[in-house]
């Protein structure tokens, strides 16, 4: 092609773009895909890949674990988002997330403090009046968190997890 036909379809696509955003608002996605520039985001997700880590680890506890009331998987994935776990390991985030239970599983107080804020939330999201376990005495019968049944969920969940479980 010869300089003066590279010239004419410059101008024309110049003149069509023109005619296309004639009608058009100018908004802030299209400053931020000006300053980009062209083929910017070619390949790649517009959502960060934090996010996207995020989002792999709650659709996999949504699907694997045990939860009937629903509140100890959003406790724990916003704990596993806030961790530093994920910051380092976001590129795998079943990893991440294996990691973390096992931190969990690896400290009576953690998993008390989970258990605690898992009931907190329960109490929040169905305006009930938590349960509370205290030392020894037997859990509530109507209590869905105690440190066994959470316990067992994340031992369940870990093993769903780990390549020899």
């Amino acid at each position: 092609m010869s300089k003066d036909q590279n010239k004419q379809r410059s101008e024309a696509d110049a003149k069509l773009e023109q005619e296309i955003r004639k009608g058009r608002k100018f908004n802030l996605a299209d400053a931020i895909g000006r300053m980009a520039g062209p083929g910017a985001m070619k390949g790649e997700s517009p959502i960060p890949r934090l996010q996207q880590a995020a989002a792999e680890i709650q659709e996999y506890l949504d699907r694997h674990l045990v939860d009937t009331a629903g509140v100890l998987s959003g406790v724990l994935l916003r704990q596993v988002r806030e961790s530093d776990v994920l910051l380092n390991s976001f590129e795998h985030p079943q990893t991440a997330l294996a990691s973390y239970v096992e931190h969990i599983l690896g400290s009576e107080y953690v998993l008390t403090e989970l258990v605690r804020e898992t009931d907190m939330e329960w109490g929040r999201t169905f305006d009930e009046r938590p349960y509370f376990e205290k030392g020894g005495s037997p859990p509530a019968p109507n209590d869905p968190y105690t440190h066994e049944s959470v316990r067992a969920s994340l031992q369940q969940l870990l093993a769903g997890l780990t390549p020899h479980g």
